[in-house]
């Protein structure tokens, strides 16, 4: 049977970021995704993931597991899978996903408390999870911490719009006001605005997207034109993390690059596409 472990509490971590996660994941667990679905997402953020240094003996985490999502494409190639995150409501799902797995260990802990040896893990990953700290610099730190020298750590953070014209940051820009004040909803409040937004804004515009595609012509300008080929169901869940979160920080390639290295990475390697921006590196030897 697995065991949830508890560990003592930090100061890099905001709580109300975490409480709106759990709830988050408490809903939508994703049981409600197909696996074709879920593995196509999977595979645009490990798309420069070296599979190949993984075998039956690697041990390595998974901060900010959230529903263990991308966990679950993980934990049959390796040994054993640490599976992190400060909400407790979160582990509960993503023990529940991930039980058909062995060789998962769950833990209820912030990033800079993490129960795990420095210099021992074989490879790390966090997903759209270290933007939402107070200070995501310190939280790369310590996941290069726990890392081997010449480990593996992959890692996704919101980008600041560099590369979209000034209407679209003009556009973000509101939105952005507008996620500050619907972040401070109920729980109810928070799945009616997200199901609004999802059905009337998100799907709207990635049908136009998709249909300019299959007349030849590139979307890539259009909003949201990343979710044209997924179901309401992976808009209706990004619109609740975007709109629902009360903290983010985004970054320039440049910037995260710049971060990265700092923090003890090397050999770094940015994905050519969306979701921006997603990126892998090695810890210095």
């Amino acid at each position: 049977m697995h065991k949830i472990n508890k560990v003592k509490k930090s100061k890099n971590i905001d709580k109300n970021v975490v409480k709106s996660f759990g709830e988050e994941w408490t809903y939508f667990q994703q049981d409600r995704i197909s696996e074709k679905e879920e593995l196509k997402l999977f595979n645009n953020y490990f798309y420069n993931f070296p599979f190949n240094k993984l075998n039956s003996k690697s041990v390595g985490f998974d901060l900010g597991c959230g529903s263990g999502r991308w966990s679950k494409y993980i934990a049959n190639k390796i040994g054993k899978m640490i599976c992190i995150d400060a909400s407790k409501d979160s582990i509960k799902i993503a023990k529940k996903n991930l039980s058909k797995f062995k060789n998962c260990e769950f833990y209820v802990a912030s990033v800079d408390e993490m129960p795990v040896k420095d210099n021992s893990m074989d490879f790390g990953f966090s997903l759209g999870v270290l933007h939402h700290l107070p200070d995501p610099f310190e939280g790369i730190k310590s996941c290069v911490r726990k890392l081997k020298p010449g480990a593996p750590f992959l890692v996704y953070l919101y980008y600041n719009l560099e590369n979209r014209p000034i209407w679209y940051k003009i556009i973000w820009k509101i939105t952005d006001v507008i996620r500050i004040i619907t972040s401070t909803l109920p729980k109810k409040g928070k799945y009616i605005f997200a199901f609004l937004v999802a059905i009337f804004i998100y799907f709207p515009l990635t049908k136009i997207s998709y249909i300019l595609n299959k007349l030849g012509i590139s979307s890539n300008l259009i909003p949201l034109s990343f979710y044209k080929n997924y179901s309401f169901y992976v808009m209706f869940t990004d619109a609740y993390d975007r709109f629902g979160t009360s903290l983010e920080h985004r970054y320039s390639k440049s910037e995260m690059q710049n971060l990265l290295k700092k923090s003890g990475l090397e050999n770094i390697l940015f994905n050519d596409h969306a979701p921006f921006w997603c990126a892998i590196g090695y810890k210095k030897k």
